[in-house]
Formats: structure tokens, C-alpha cells, sequence
């Protein structure tokens, strides 16, 4: 009986062991986005179409930290005349947690001008590490590792896009402040976004009732103030990026989407 007693509590301290060891994960609903979506847009500078992205989920669920993902897909490529000054071919991606909302992984493959960078970021949120791993394009291999803490329910720059889609705004009131923590370039962020209300909003897929928000922007040579970027989302239960509008010191840019597939039933 003691031997039966002693394997019990030996099994169940190893659970316990192997429980304390493990990311404490939130749980979100997400009604906005599944597997298959496909968004497509058009980024202009003034009455100069200078690029085109698509953001692309995957048909199919991953598994990382043995927890279910979502592989998110950030493509931008520039196009026209601006191709033939500077080209771009810029890949952004995400591992995020179907369940928490929260990345897993974060990659990058920049192409811009004579610009290269390749990175990887691992999360692991149980230990609230980041491990960031770059490739050396002169020595043509992966650098040694660099290891990051991090807080509970980190983000990157891709996945804190999806994040947002997921929030109920009818429980904000304009005005108020959303914020974000995200791991970006080896450095940790508190971004902030503003509730702005709701409008109605003219695109290419008609005109479309929308959520209006704005990231405040720190101080910088690129961005004319902290109100700078508008973003507007569809005012439904998808809440699909419409348009993006920045005023920069050089002028406005703008990009507008140009398709939108819902995909997988």
C-alpha cells in the first residue's frame, strides 16, 4: 500500500513539476481570421503606385512549442518606376497561437537595395526568453545565438496586427489607449494605439463601415507627429485591414486593399 501510495504521489509531483515548467497561456476568442486568408494591397506615394503586399495565413495549423499556430505571411514588393530606384522584396512572417494569440516565432528575409537581412526569433514563454538568431551574408552561415527576456504574452510586429483584429472596440470608448508589448529588432516595446471611433470608409471593395485607429509614434525624422498613422479595420466580426494612411515628413503614403478572401469554412 505505502509503494502504491509513494508512486502516486511520485506521478503526480512529476505533473506538477512538468505543469510549473510550462507558459501559463491565456485564452482568446478569435472569430476575425482562420487558416486560407488572403489580403492583398496597393501603397502609393501620392499619384505614384510604388508597391504592392499580400497577407497570406496558411491552409494549414503548425505545431510549435507543441502548442496549435497559425502561419502568417507578410509580403511587400515594390513595383513601377520606384521598383527601378529601389528594389524591395520583403517577407515578414509569424507562428501565432491559435488559442492565446501570442507569437511563437518570427521571422524576417529583407530585400532592399543592397539591404539584406535574414532573422529568426524563438519564443520561449515558459521561460520568458527570446532567442534571436541572424545570418551573416559576408560568412554565408547563421551567427551564434543571442538570448532576450521577455514579458507574459509577448508579441512581434506581425503577429501584434492579428492581436488587435481580435479585440472587442465596442468596449472602448475614443480616445482610449491599447497597448501592446512586442519584441522587434532585439528590443522590447510598449506600443501604444488610440481608439479613434468609427467611420465609414471608401476602398476599392466599395464603401465599408470601420474601426479607426492610430499607434503613437515616438519622436523620429521619418513620421510627422505622434497621430501619424491612421489605420482602419472593417467594422464587423473579420475586422480586416482596410487602409493605412502615414503622414510623413517627405509626404503621405497610403496603402489600400485591393482583395479580400475569407478563406476556409
Amino acid at each position: 500500500m505505502l509503494k502504491l501510495v509513494g508512486a502516486s504521489a511520485l506521478i503526480i509531483l512529476s505533473g506538477w513539476l512538468v505543469y510549473k515548467g510550462q507558459a501559463d497561456y491565456r485564452t482568446i476568442s478569435n472569430e476575425s481570421f482562420k487558416p486560407g486568408e488572403v489580403i492583398e494591397y496597393t501603397a502609393h506615394y501620392g499619384f505614384v503606385h510604388a508597391a504592392k503586399g499580400k497577407m497570406v495565413i496558411s491552409d494549414e495549423i503548425y505545431s510549435i512549442n507543441n502548442r496549435p499556430c497559425y502561419k502568417i505571411d507578410v509580403y511587400g514588393e515594390s513595383i513601377g518606376m520606384f521598383d527601378m530606384f529601389l528594389r524591395i522584396r520583403d517577407n515578414w512572417g509569424t507562428y501565432l497561437d491559435t488559442s492565446s494569440i501570442v507569437t511563437h516565432k518570427f521571422y524576417r528575409v529583407i530585400e532592399e537595395g543592397k539591404y539584406r537581412k535574414n532573422e529568426i526569433v524563438e519564443f520561449d514563454h515558459s521561460k520568458k526568453k527570446a532567442k534571436v538568431k541572424t545570418f551573416d551574408n559576408k560568412k554565408q552561415k547563421w551567427r551564434s545565438p543571442e538570448y532576450y527576456e521577455v514579458p507574459a504574452n509577448i508579441q512581434d510586429l506581425v503577429s501584434g496586427y492579428y492581436y488587435l483584429r481580435v479585440l472587442d472596440f465596442d468596449k472602448y470608448k475614443k480616445d482610449d489607449i491599447i497597448t501592446v508589448d512586442a519584441f522587434f529588432d532585439k528590443e522590447l516595446y510598449n506600443f501604444k494605439v488610440r481608439y479613434l471611433g468609427k467611420e465609414t470608409v471608401k476602398t476599392k471593395l466599395g464603401k465599408i463601415k470601420s474601426i479607426m485607429l492610430s499607434p503613437i509614434m515616438p519622436e523620429n525624422s521619418l513620421f510627422d507627429g505622434e497621430n501619424s498613422i491612421k489605420v482602419w479595420i472593417s467594422d464587423n466580426e473579420n475586422k480586416v485591414p482596410l487602409k493605412i494612411k502615414a503622414d510623413m515628413f517627405v509626404g503621405a503614403v497610403e496603402i489600400d486593399i485591393l482583395s479580400y478572401s475569407k478563406g476556409d469554412n
